[in-house]
């Protein structure tokens, strides 16, 4: 399979052609989980989210030692229409907090051992207003997924992807709207903390852009019409991970948004991602439930930036290190029952 694409229609064919869990690999965990020193699943989901690691990774009782987060960064056209209580240049601002480590993400990240990557993508050059035309033509969306794709590292060991990007909560409920149906209200919540007011307006701009673009293609065709340049990045490199045989960690309601385009062009795409945490926005939990992702943690946060994605890789790595380092009962001379 070639690892590179140029046009839409070549990402269209690597998706479908991606790898699928290694059925003996987690079968050789669940054998290994069954012979560890505790009583059968009393590390409740630590073990599900341990054999299912090994599903993807393989090896022998591997553990996590190389966590990469990567946040990518746009700006939306739509932000004109007033839907966010900060203005735009706020993305190009946060990029600069977390190049020089003052984010949240940046504590949570070396907290947890993770390699933090930042992608900017032509700040200087938002999208298109989704109300009025399409938000990217197609080059613009094949440029951003080959921003997420190439900025995955071969060595990592575990993905979390994340976002900034004034407006983005808006486009996230206009994919929402638009491949999983509802009203806008369903989907539009207060983003980064609009009044009542701001938020029956970004309500009504999320029902014009459905009304628009809504069952005109496939998931990535609504990516184009209504989503942003750092969206696709996070859905080329959760693509990009998947050829890897990487395991994702998926952060909040923007990058589960994101996640469905990929999962509405090619059903079993996100097999290889667990969501990280159930957020605060609105929609999020309904969006979880959609893509048949239960949350590992549940925080109240509506941060964005990966935080609370990267917050759970501490659980996968409790769970790989049970996984890996307990004892059997017969190394342990322990009594199996």
């Amino acid at each position: 399979m070639s690892q590179t694409f140029a046009t839409l229609s070549e990402f269209r064919a690597l998706l479908a052609a991606q790898h699928v869990v290694d059925e003996a690999a987690a079968a050789a965990a669940q054998d290994h989980n069954m012979q560890l020193t505790k009583p059968p699943g009393a590390l409740g989901r630590l073990e599900d989210l341990a054999i299912w690691y090994r599903g993807w990774r393989g090896g022998d009782r591997a553990e996590i030692s190389a966590p990469q987060v990567i946040v990518f960064a746009g700006n939306h056209g739509v932000a004109a229409r007033g839907v966010s209580a900060f203005p735009a240049e706020v993305t190009e601002q946060m990029v600069l907090n977390f190049q020089h480590g003052g984010a949240a993400i940046n504590q949570i990240a070396r907290a947890n051992g993770a390699k933090l990557d930042v992608v900017a993508l032509d700040l200087d050059n938002p999208t298109q207003d989704f109300t009025q035309a399409p938000a990217m033509s197609e080059e613009d969306l094949v440029a951003a997924l080959k921003a997420g794709w190439d900025q995955v590292d071969e060595t990592a060991d575990l993905l979390v992807v994340g976002e900034m990007g004034i407006a983005n909560t808006t486009s996230a409920a206009a994919l929402s709207c638009a491949l999983l149906g509802g009203e806008a209200g369903d989907w539009t919540g207060r983003g980064t903390g609009v009044d009542d007011a701001g938020l029956a307006l970004k309500t009504t701009v999320v029902a014009e852009g459905v009304a628009l673009h809504g069952g005109q293609g496939d998931g990535l065709e609504s990516l184009r019409r209504l989503g942003g340049r750092e969206l696709a990045g996070m859905a080329g490199a959760m693509a990009r991970a998947r050829a890897l045989r990487i395991p994702v960690i998926l952060d909040g309601f923007i990058c589960c948004a994101a996640a469905l385009c990929l999962e509405h062009t090619q059903t079993g795409a996100l097999d290889h991602a667990v969501a990280g945490h159930q957020s605060a926005e609105g929609g999020h939990a309904r969006l979880l439930e959609a893509l048949g992702k239960e949350p590992l943690l549940q925080l109240g946060l509506r941060l964005g930036e990966a935080s609370g994605g990267a917050l759970a890789i501490a659980v996968m790595k409790g769970a790989m290190a049970c996984h890996a380092g307990m004892a059997t009962f017969a190394q342990a001379g322990v009594s199996d029952g």
